[in-house]
This record gives C-alpha cells, structure tokens and sequence, in this order.
C-alpha cells in the first residue's frame, strides 16, 4: 500500500473514531479497542498487492486467516470484525464507499457464557469491608458510593466514573449515557443517595460541574483500573469468590431482582441493553427459582 493511500485510510478511521465519541458518545476504552482493530485491519491491508479501502471477501478471508493462525481468541476476532463492518457502514453513509453489501462480513460464532454473580451476602460484604479499611476517610466514602452505584444502581464501570455532579441535580435519578450513546434514566435508592452525598461531602478536592467526582490520591479522576485493584484486595481479605469483579456487581444487581420477581424488560431498561437477549445473556436464575414459578404459574401444576 502507498503511503499516501495508508494516510488516506487512516484518516477516515480517525473521522469515524471522532464520530463514535462525539455523536455516538462510545466509551473511551471501546474507541481505543476498535482503533487498535482498524490498525490491525490496515496492517494486513497493506501487504495486499491489490489496494481497494471498501472491504471484500478475498482481503476478509486473508485477515480472519490471519488472526486465527496467530492463535487470536473468538472473541476477539468477533469485536474486530464488529469495528470493520460498523467502520464500512460509517463509509458508505458518508459516501466514501459506493453501495456495499456486508451480509458475507460473518463474525465467528461464539458459545453461550452466562455471567456469574455474587450473592447477596457476599455483595453486603465487599461494601461492608469498606469501613474497616485503614484509608482515608474519604476514599472509603469514595469507594463505597462507586460499589453502591453498580450494585445499587446496575451501573457499568466507566458509566459509574463517568458521574459529574450535573449528573446529581436530582438525587432519586440518574441519567445514564451507556454504550452507544444510549440514554436512561436510573431510579437512585436512598442509601445510594446517601453513599454520593457523603461521598462528595468528604472529597478534599475542589469538584468541576462536568469533571467526574469520583478523585484518585493525587486529584485526577480515578481509574477503572484502580477500582478493580480496590476490589481485588477486598475480595482476597475476605475469601470471597475468584469472580468477584466491580462488573460482578452489576450482574448481582441484575440477577437478585430477577430472582425476586423482577420484570425482565425493567431489567433491560434499568441495565441499558437494546436487545431483551442480551439481558437474558447477563442474568440468570437458580434452578429452585425456575421450579418455583413453573409449580406457581402453569395451569397444570396443581393439578393431580
């Protein structure tokens, strides 16, 4: 590939990667993720002898070839293929591609994994451990608001990191952007309320209207990396579980509203998935549960 015909490239991936985080408001850790996939994309496009920017099957078959020789996971090559017909669609929307037809752009089929949650005690837990930390106060108080807003709330990492005190103008919601650029609004439950407000109360630092108030040691917004640092050693203290992750939260916050009868089109608003089976992918009932509502609903059931 020429060079010029490689910066050509990569400045509609940088046009799109813009467009993702400015219209779409992607996360920033998904832009960085589907930026490294079109660079690996354009890696094996430019050792092409033939150069056409719009994807077609003999350069798709070379890359998945590719990937899977160098022993890439499925869900890997899964996202990276994801990132390249979401690019050629951006592509041809904007009329940089002619009509394209990416119906033979397949993703490789992966298996059904259901997520695992903590249970409700072990969740009380790792929240209760807080208070007997020997930090600071106020990164106590900071911690705890940031587990209540997941377990609490069913908030995602970075959306939880993301909270600005705009965000707090109205402590009984929420309002979330998630992924995609897909709006909700999240009731807040009292002790939720409670955690930020002391949260934010205790915070040394000087707080920004549209800066997240969530503040590591030295004054910056702390991390999704720290947090799961945080966790790591609660869980180890405690002898929790191998799965317990801030993620976990959110998946016990899911499934204990489900196992309590909760509606599963709620769920899906509360959690801000587009598809109904990608909520049923992220939460999951015991097996007594199942058997308690088929004895309790089923016409036949108390039926001899």
């Amino acid at each position: 590939m020429a060079a010029n015909q490689a910066q050509e490239f990569a400045r509609h991936i940088d046009s799109w990667l813009n467009w993702l985080s400015s219209i779409k408001h992607y996360q920033s850790h998904t832009i960085d993720a589907y930026s490294r996939d079109l660079a690996h994309y354009l890696g094996c496009l430019s050792r092409q002898t033939e150069i056409d920017f719009k994807p077609n099957r003999a350069v798709f078959r070379s890359w998945l070839a590719e990937m899977y020789g160098a022993g890439c996971a499925k869900t890997t090559i899964a996202r990276r293929v994801s990132a390249l017909r979401s690019f050629s669609r951006y592509c041809h929307r904007h009329g940089i591609f002619d009509e394209i037809d990416l119906s033979w752009m397949k993703s490789p089929k992966l298996p059904l994994s259901l997520p695992k949650a903590i249970s409700v005690s072990d969740a009380s837990l790792l929240i209760e451990l807080l208070s007997r930390r020997a930090n600071p106060v106020w990164e106590n108080d900071r911690d705890t608001a940031i587990l209540y807003l997941m377990y609490g709330c069913g908030l995602r990492l970075a959306e939880t990191l993301s909270i600005t005190p705009t965000h707090l103008a109205d402590l009984n919601w929420l309002r979330i952007i998630g992924k995609g650029g897909k709006t909700r609004e999240v009731p807040v439950l009292p002790v939720v309320a409670e955690a930020l407000q002391t949260a934010i109360q205790s915070c040394p630092f000087q707080l920004e209207d549209n800066k997240p108030i969530f503040m590591s040691k030295r004054g910056s917004p702390i991390g999704p990396r720290a947090v799961q640092r945080m966790v790591e050693k609660l869980r180890i203290s405690a002898n929790l579980p191998a799965e317990t992750t801030p993620h976990t939260l959110r998946h016990a916050f899911a499934t204990h509203l489900l196992s309590a009868g909760g509606d599963l089109r709620a769920i899906q608003e509360l959690l801000g998935h587009s598809s109904l089976s990608t909520t049923q992918r992220y939460t999951h009932i015991d097996a007594q549960k199942l058997t308690d509502i088929h004895q309790q609903t089923h016409p036949r059931a108390n039926k001899t």
